[in-house]
């Protein structure tokens, strides 16, 4: 109206749907307006990609010591006197706001109003004076899925106390225990693997013992499987494989298996040498035949190698020991 640009202040912007975020685009690409948005969500997910790569991200970080400092002395000044805070309760007062200025800010006018004449509270009483509060967590983005992923890197890498950390961080915050549970599942057979089989079977039975004993007992099942699953043996080996597997198989396409291992359920199937040749491995000498598995087009292939951790080293002992057959009966054929 006035031939200027307009600025737009969006709060909460990742509370418009994709297709009403659309509707910025043409005001934005020809400087109708300069669109600035906030939002507490990760932009990635929540704006779509035409808005997003128009925009120019600022992070907005949690405050830390001398953030919060800082506050203090605006508010000491606003009040023209110190904040009655001991040293001790100064430090408890940070962490209790938890990297939120506005609600830090909300605590020391607390503190100013309800505070005596001349009295310096103490910690206790400053636990008294405000509620405690609630642990920052995201559970749509950030805060869910950065904690989990803390948790089970931390056990990837054998980190006890530090997996311990970051579950009682998810579990204080309020998280579905069975997410968690489900994670570790994963980490069971994703990270631990075959290095020890049993892994698998402690996480479905420490998961069904927190189903029944509910809480809060059942939070020491949860504790039991997070220690054991961070200092088990670790091995990838069987994730590996089966990326590998699920790549030949989306390159190879519909080849079909060798004859002789087919049925011949039929006459037609049996004269075109469906099973013809088909040695069974139980009347072989050691049990192994070492005859051909894979497609005829596409011969062998080392899908699975085992490592030297953990029980997986007596798999690689047998693995080790049918592959010396197999090149055996090869080289007598």
């Amino acid at each position: 109206m006035h031939g200027r640009g307009t600025i737009l202040f969006v709060d909460e912007i990742h509370r418009f749907n994709k297709s009403q975020q659309d509707g910025f685009l043409p005001y934005v690409e020809d400087g109708t307006i300069i669109l600035i948005g906030a939002t507490t969500e990760n932009p990635s997910f929540e704006l779509n990609s035409a808005l997003l790569s128009r925009c120019q991200v600022f992070t907005l970080n949690r405050l830390d010591g001398n953030g919060f400092e800082k506050l203090i002395e605006r508010a000491e000044a606003e009040e023209d006197k110190k904040l009655p805070l001991d040293e001790e309760a100064r430090i408890a007062l940070k962490n209790i706001a938890d990297g939120d200025g506005r609600y830090f800010l909300n605590m020391v006018e607390a503190i100013y109003n309800l505070a005596k004449e001349d009295e310096i509270v103490n910690s206790e009483k400053l636990f008294e004076m405000v509620k405690r509060r609630k642990p920052v967590y995201d559970k749509g983005r950030d805060g869910h899925y950065n904690l989990i992923s803390a948790m089970q890197k931390s056990i990837r890498g054998s980190d006890v106390d530090a997996a311990l950390y970051w579950t009682a961080r998810m579990v204080d915050a309020g998280e579905d225990p069975r997410y968690i549970f489900r994670r570790l599942s994963i980490i069971a057979t994703e990270d631990i693997s075959l290095a020890d089989p049993n892994a698998i079977n402690i996480a479905m039975s420490s998961w069904q013992a927190f189903e029944r004993l509910g809480m809060p007992e059942g939070r020491l099942a949860l504790s039991q499987l997070v220690i054991y699953l961070a200092t088990a043996p670790k091995s990838n080996s069987s994730y590996k494989a089966w990326a590998k597997a699920m790549d030949l198989a989306k390159q190879t396409g519909s080849l079909m298996p060798p004859k002789h291992i087919l049925n011949a359920p039929t006459k037609m199937m049996a004269e075109l040498g469906y099973g013809d040749g088909y040695q069974y491995d139980h009347d072989a000498e050691d049990g192994f035949s070492g005859q051909n598995f894979f497609p005829d087009e596409m011969g062998r292939t080392m899908l699975y190698r085992p490592i030297e951790r953990g029980f997986e080293r007596q798999i690689a002992k047998q693995y080790n020991y049918y592959e010396n057959l197999r090149r055996e009966r090869k080289s007598k054929k």
